[in-house]
């Protein structure tokens, strides 16, 4: 069973949970006693310079030459590692997370996040500490900066454009993170009129009270245009409507599937969602005519399910959006492809918007200390099932262990957002009694 992989890659606290030695060691358990190369890019924690020098110390170890792709969206790690013809990619990012935290991301030479497989032998080999091929001399890798990373990244992005954004008044928030020089280049070389926010990060300031897990700035600044908020890798995109109202990555893809199923592309007439989207969703699409196939939570489960089905678009309510020809979330895309929906159709996003009917959805995450239990906890589920007989048709009720985190999330979906609370509330009380929870529960 994997102990350090979460759902999206190694993530911890930096210099504690996550150290130098460590990624230094994971980057070695990756490469050694293949050859290959790998391209390195990070956001802009102030522990991102640290860990990226690190691992490309554990692939040069192991005999692989690295670039240095520098502060750098994920979905730029992605496309480069493709376009490089490179045999890993890595973005050292804990994403939403808050400045102290830190992860890593491996990225294959598709330029998708590798699967559970893969990362659970890249864990083994690092935990068991396998004896490593011996390297040195001429055999040792060397790292070099990729000076134009950037500017390849921003120029491919604008090449899959389809229209021109030309006349778009866009308030961009960049999360003081990965996304604060490419979404500017980006949105500005599409013809947008682009004001941006939170692009001066000091390296503590990532994701603080702005970006895509914190909107409320950003639709108070937006004043009348679309705003676009990212995270600190620049994976999720969440919009901001002319109103100054949320539309998370559930509006989206409706917004984008039914403008897809409209021009005829959108394969097999489906989308793959997670388990958290909201049940307006699922009835939106189904209005539409639209199978939804659901995956576990994970935007590179959402891929694998892309791509054993041939769909052309999936996603999470997080703001993962995923198209086709793309092997991960990048939201920097998403917002690209939205704001291309409101100048083709010449219709603002509160328009659009109206695709679907949201249903109110109360997420509780509960602090335990032993989320591993969930799956036997048999008084949880006894529970969980008396509510949905409760809800019927009208309602659903999930609960996950968080992949990342030691907490138990609680989501439930009704047609009234009292109700909704008080089912969530009291499954949070049966959660807690049965698998020790502890103080910091969320609302």
């Amino acid at each position: 069973m994997k102990k350090l992989f979460g759902t999206d890659g190694v993530r911890g606290l930096a210099n504690v949970d996550l150290t130098a030695e460590m990624a230094l060691g994971l980057a070695r358990a990756a490469a050694d006693g293949r050859s290959g190369t790998a391209v390195v890019g990070r956001d802009t924690r102030r522990s991102g310079q640290m860990l990226a020098s690190a691992v490309h110390a554990g692939f040069n170890a192991a005999g692989f030459d690295t670039a240095d792709l520098g502060i750098i969206p994920v979905g730029a790690v992605s496309h480069l590692t493709r376009a490089s013809n490179a045999t890993f990619g890595v973005m050292v990012s804990a994403s939403h997370n808050p400045a102290e935290d830190n992860g890593i991301k491996f990225f294959g030479s598709d330029g998708g996040k590798l699967d559970d497989d893969r990362e659970a032998a890249i864990e083994s080999r690092y935990q068991t500490e396998t004896p490593w091929v011996e390297v040195s001399g001429e055999a040792l890798g060397i790292q070099v900066p990729m000076v134009d990373a950037l500017e390849r990244y921003v120029r491919h992005l604008s090449s899959q454009a389809d229209y021109r954004l030309a006349g778009i008044p866009v308030v961009l928030d960049c999360a003081n993170g990965a996304a604060f020089l490419a979404a500017p280049q980006l949105f500005d070389a599409l013809g947008a009129d682009v004001e941006a926010m939170n692009t001066e990060p000091s390296g503590m300031n990532i994701n603080e009270g702005c970006g895509a897990v914190s909107p409320a700035g950003l639709a108070e600044r937006a004043s009348g245009r679309i705003g676009l908020a990212f995270d600190g890798d620049a994976d999720r995109c969440i919009a901001v409507d002319e109103d100054g109202l949320v539309c998370n990555g559930d509006a989206i893809m409706a917004i984008l599937a039914r403008h897809l199923k409209g021009r005829g592309e959108l394969p097999g007439n489906r989308v793959v969602a997670t388990v958290m989207s909201n049940l307006g969703f699922r009835m939106a699409m189904q209005g539409m005519g639209l199978e939804v196939v659901e995956t576990p939570v994970g935007d590179r489960y959402v891929l694998e399910q892309m791509r054993r089905t041939g769909a052309g678009l999936g996603g999470e309510q997080s703001g993962h959006v995923l198209f086709r020809d793309h092997s991960t979330g990048d939201g920097l895309l998403t917002g690209m492809r939205l704001l291309e929906v409101v100048a083709a159709t010449a219709t603002p996003l509160r328009e659009l918007r109206r695709v679907m009917v949201e249903y109110p959805q109360v997420l509780r995450n509960v602090h335990v200390r032993v989320k591993e239990r969930l799956p036997d906890a048999g008084p949880v589920w006894d529970s969980v099932r008396l509510m949905e007989k409760r809800l019927g048709n009208a309602g659903r009720v999930l609960v996950r262990a968080s992949g990342t985190e030691p907490l138990v999330r609680v989501m439930v979906e009704a047609r009234e957002a009292h109700e909704a609370a008080a089912i969530a509330d009291d499954l949070v009380l049966v959660v807690r009694r049965e698998l020790g929870g502890i103080a910091g529960d969320q609302g």
